[in-house]
């Protein structure tokens, strides 16, 4: 596994996001066979799996997308992307609608408050998915017999 040398301070969200990304990138380094976790259900803590819940091999694909994007930021939205959401002539009309209402309302929020908002809910998510990105790679070496 990679050494996370911390440089920042333990709730950071620098830190929360190297260390999201040095896990990630073990995970990377440990599954080397990404098709046996496919039909393989994470674990909910000694539970049985939910039903319908994605399989392991979903969330190896989602984290090293999501990965890619706190290394690196969001891409621009292809605009196929855009103008399915749209609908064409309407499209500009319901960009303007919807800049109108959503000035409205952060004009009547505190700016601090939304920060810590969305702070602590992005925290919050990189932490979970860091478990995540745990879970798959300490099943994956249960699976291949690399579990220590």
């Amino acid at each position: 596994m990679q050494v996370f040398t911390t440089r920042y301070p333990k709730n950071c969200l620098l830190t929360v996001m190297d260390r999201y990304s040095a896990v990630v990138q073990n995970m990377e380094q440990v599954v080397m066979f990404p098709s046996l976790l496919r039909d393989m259900q994470p674990s909910a803590h000694g539970c049985e799996a939910q039903a319908g819940a994605p399989s392991l091999y979903n969330y190896f694909t989602m984290l090293k997308a999501i990965r890619v994007d706190v290394e690196h930021g969001l891409l621009p939205q292809k605009e196929g992307q855009v103008k399915m959401a749209g609908g064409g002539a309407n499209e500009a009309e319901n960009e303007a609608a919807e800049m109108e209402e959503g000035e409205e309302v952060l004009g009547q929020l505190d700016l601090q408050a939304q920060f810590h908002l969305h702070f602590s809910s992005l925290h919050h998510i990189l932490t979970h998915l860091t478990v995540k990105a745990e879970e798959v790679t300490r099943t994956y070496q249960e699976i291949t017999g690399q579990a220590f």
